[in-house]
């Protein structure tokens, strides 16, 4: 039986679309998100992959989005979950559901930098090289166990939208490789 990986993704949707570009594509069955808008969901249908959306403004509180966005997944059967731009933390109840099948990216060379301005954490350091990391998601924010990381240099002239865009090129790569070896793709 083929591997199922469902995407989280909250925003434009590039690591997904490099996924959807590779030659994991028909392992892909779900992608869902956390914003009706995100564009993410655009490049879902656009190759024809199923779509979810668990808005958290649709919940009262906090419990009620965590126990619908684990429903969600759950009701999708991954062997896999990828966190590709999901810009959520998820719960303690979500992550033991799911241990040791949910992997994140990262724009960082943990353990530095964790958080969501890495990048910009980065280069406020003044380190000469940052880059990315794939990890499996814990209960806490970026300290999973690392899977794989690519360093990439920064350069002279280098701002947070430039460093960014090389991090992404290289994270991308990394992500499609870490997936490859986890679910056992034969090249």
């Amino acid at each position: 039986m083929a591997p199922r990986i469902v995407v989280l993704a909250s925003g434009s949707g590039t690591l997904l679309q490099a996924l959807l570009d590779s030659d994991l594509r028909p392992f892909v069955f779900a992608v869902g998100t956390d914003r009706g808008d995100a564009g993410a969901l655009g490049r879902a249908v656009n190759r024809g992959v199923p779509t979810f959306v668990v808005d958290p403004t649709a919940f009262a509180n906090r419990a009620d989005w965590d126990e619908a966005l684990q429903e969600a997944v759950s009701a999708q059967e991954p062997d896999l979950i990828v966190s590709a731009g999901f810009m959520r933390i998820l719960c303690p109840e979500f992550v033991a559901a799911f241990a040791g099948r949910i992997i994140n990216t990262h724009p960082a060379l943990l353990p530095q930098f964790p958080g969501a301005h890495a990048v910009r954490d980065s280069l406020a350091a003044g380190v000469r090289e940052t880059g990315c990391t794939v990890h499996y998601i814990d209960e806490g924010v970026d300290t999973g166990p690392i899977i794989a990381q690519v360093t990439v240099e920064i350069l002279p002239g280098d701002d947070e939208a430039t460093l960014h865009e090389r991090i992404k090129v290289a994270e991308r790569s990394l992500l499609i490789a870490v997936i490859n070896e986890l679910i056992g793709v034969e090249k």
